[in-house]
């Protein structure tokens, strides 16, 4: 073990062996999540700095309310803001128990997933069920005819149904937790609510439309537009959107368009993007393709398009050029849908994994007792402990309404994602070749037809949707800096003047001189600290030497990079993911000794929770070490150089697939 002294000393000299250079792609700024969106119109698209100006005008500004994963990137371990851990009001799991209980029944009887997956289509009569059930209408308020459930039993019932026919899932999530309802909701007039909830509550199909083939993550260069009429009583919107979830079966959607720029008083143009609400039905509205797909083949995922669709004026949702802001609002809870998602799969790869373990004989005895496969055994049940910790954590404090969970929800967005492609894959290994093997071909030969290969495909997409691996570790990366970019100010701009550079230098003087000494020594140091904690209380006192050694690394990288680390992506990457994984043990730990201390008095939570945390802490100690050595600008070059053709001869003698697919017939 390192003694601590060395520990700090070791993280300061990182500014002395770290790489520098920069590269030329995205901006650290906030990107907006992928859900659907038009052709271009400009050629070249907006220029980066429009870019960087668009996305930052849509961030929100502020933090009014407190948030551990803030806390933690700032060196400061509050565990007092997560344990003892949330729970979810009697009262309201008894609602969402009760639609559980209504709910399971039709999907084991109405509901085949391998049909659904194999014919790429979900039956009216399934949709038409899940209507009369109320699906529909899960989180919309009572008084508008919904079932108005909490955060926290909406998600366990998207869990539920994601476990079993994860293309059904994708239907009621896509309806809900990005399309109309939520944005309506939280930003609609009351005229608007009560014109268009008690609808979308019935049962009227929702869609998100934001993507275009030039527009996702970088939303700058959207061209879908729209102009007030002449006599200001209805909008004109034309564009064309991709990748629409639901959109070839929509009846309702909000559409992201960009509308007149606002002028500034010195003459330039500040680009506006506007949310619209749109019908299905009016004029001008069409469905131009269905997009298939490797996994969730049964998804009604389109191209639209909009000639000239006059849009009511009362349509306009929240206020013009509030669209991005409105989008990344929505996603900040709209988000979280998806790891509870993701921990509906893993809980069935566990059941296959741990039951084909105990089943399958090789070599004499069954194969959860070889050592390779008992590995993957552990480490699945514990990532799947953490991963539900992460996600029921993000619900139970949205349903609170006392937290911030921008960064909680996309931390577990991001956590769950990339590691339940990676346990997804662990399900397939330890199946084998029955893994490879489609559920009728396993059925037709007499064995239990466990869908692992329809879980593997459906899972893949997971680290794409709502926010790609790449965006949420710039989006994590902006508002973990938040308090830097606050007290630093003009320092990280290149283009400041020297006297803004002056000012800043004294206002990070002031921050820097109270913050940095706090990150020398804290409680983890202390051989007796967090003893409430048990078993788990050496990592609890790990956790925070490691989120104050966390913040000395930002601060040092920050000093090291200056302006340019907004560009060293690879490097605020790692950074992001020791955040993650950081997150992720202290709501394992949170969880696990609330669940200690409940009616059963189980010290299997922290048996897991234990063994998430040794293998997170070795995944900490390997990201710490790239921080420190790299070859971050190495790569990055021959990267360059590669794009450029000049190793072009790697790919001879092979038919070329861009020459074959581009070539006229």
């Amino acid at each position: 073990m390192i003694p601590r002294h060395r520990e700090r000393r070791r993280d300061f000299e990182a500014i002395q062996t770290a790489d520098d250079g920069t590269i030329v792609t995205h901006s650290m700024t906030p990107p907006t999540p992928t859900a659907t969106g038009a052709t271009k119109l400009e050629p070249g698209g907006a220029t980066e700095a429009e870019a960087r100006a668009v996305a930052e005008s849509a961030r929100e500004q502020t933090w009014d309310k407190p948030s551990f994963a803030k806390e933690l990137f700032l060196g400061r371990l509050r565990m007092d803001l997560i344990d003892p851990f949330p729970v979810e009001p009697p009262a309201c799991r008894a609602e969402g128990d009760a639609f559980l209980a209504r709910l399971t029944p039709f999907l084991v009887e109405k509901v085949d997933a391998e049909r659904i997956d194999r014919e790429g289509e979900i039956p009216t009569e399934v949709i038409a069920g899940l209507k009369q059930l109320g699906a529909f209408g899960l989180t919309i308020p009572k008084e508008y005819g919904g079932l108005g459930l909490t955060k926290s039993s909406y998600n366990r019932i998207i869990e539920m149904v994601a476990a079993h026919c994860a293309n059904t899932a994708t239907l009621l999530s896509a309806h809900q937790s990005i399309g109309v309802p939520q944005p309506l909701k939280l930003f609609g007039t009351e005229e608007q609510k009560k014109k268009y909830l008690p609808r979308l509550a019935r049962g009227e199909i929702s869609a998100f439309a934001l993507t275009e083939p030039d527009a996702g993550s970088d939303p700058a260069n959207m061209t879908t537009h729209a102009e007030l009429s002449a006599d200001g009583s209805h909008w004109i919107l034309s564009g064309e959107k991709l990748w629409c979830t639901n959109g070839t079966i929509a009846d309702l959607m909000v559409v992201m368009a960009q509308t007149p720029p606002k002028i500034a008083p010195d003459g330039s143009k500040k680009k506006q993007i506007s949310a619209f609400i749109v019908e299905r039905a009016w004029p001008g509205v069409e469905v131009v393709s269905r997009c298939r797909f490797s996994g969730l083949r049964a998804i009604s995922n389109g191209v639209l398009r909009f000639k000239a669709v006059k849009v009511p004026r009362e349509n306009l949702l929240w206020k013009e050029g509030a669209g991005l802001k409105l989008a990344l609002i929505t996603l900040n809870t709209g988000r979280l849908t998806l790891p509870s998602c993701i921990v509906g799969g893993m809980k069935q790869a566990l059941s296959i994994s741990r039951r084909f373990a105990a089943s399958r004989f090789q070599w004499g005895v069954t194969i959860g007792k070889h050592d390779e496969i008992a590995g993957k055994i552990t480490d699945l049940a514990s990532t799947l402990f953490a991963m539900q910790s992460l996600a029921d954590l993000g619900c139970l404090l949205v349903d609170q309404d006392g937290h911030d969970v921008r960064l909680e929800a996309a931390i577990a967005k991001l956590f769950n994602s990339e590691h339940g492609v990676r346990l997804a894959g662990e399900c397939f290994q330890i199946r084998g070749g029955r893994g490879f093997e489609t559920e009728q071909s396993l059925k037709e030969r007499g064995e239990i037809p466990y869908p692992v290969e329809r879980m593997v495909r459906d899972f893949r997409i997971n680290t794409v949707v709502e926010g790609s691996t790449q965006v949420m570790h710039l989006f994590i990366a902006r508002e973990a800096l938040d308090a830097h970019v606050t007290a630093a100010g003009a320092l990280l701009d290149a283009k400041a003047s020297a006297g803004a550079k002056l000012k800043a230098f004294i206002g990070a003087a002031k921050f820097y001189a109270g913050w940095v000494p706090r990150l020398m020594a804290g409680a983890g140091m202390n051989p007796a600290a967090y003893g409430e904690y048990g078993a788990l209380a050496t990592h609890v006192r790990w956790l925070e030497r490691s989120t104050r050694r966390l913040a000395r690394a930002i601060f040092l990288n920050m000093m090291r990079h200056q302006a340019k680390l907004e560009r060293r992506q690879r490097l605020l990457a790692r950074i992001v993911d020791i955040g993650a994984e950081l997150v992720a043990m202290a709501a394992s730990c949170a969880r696990a000794r609330t669940l200690a201390n409940g009616p059963d008095r189980s010290t299997k939570p922290i048996e897991l929770a234990d063994a998430f945390c040794r293998a997170s802490r070795r995944r900490v100690d390997e990201l710490f070490r790239a921080l420190r050595r790299n070859d971050d600008v190495a790569t990055r070059q021959l990267a360059q150089s590669i794009v450029a053709g000049d190793h072009a001869w790697l790919e001879q003698g092979v038919l070329d697939c861009h020459e074959l697919l581009t070539k006229p017939r």
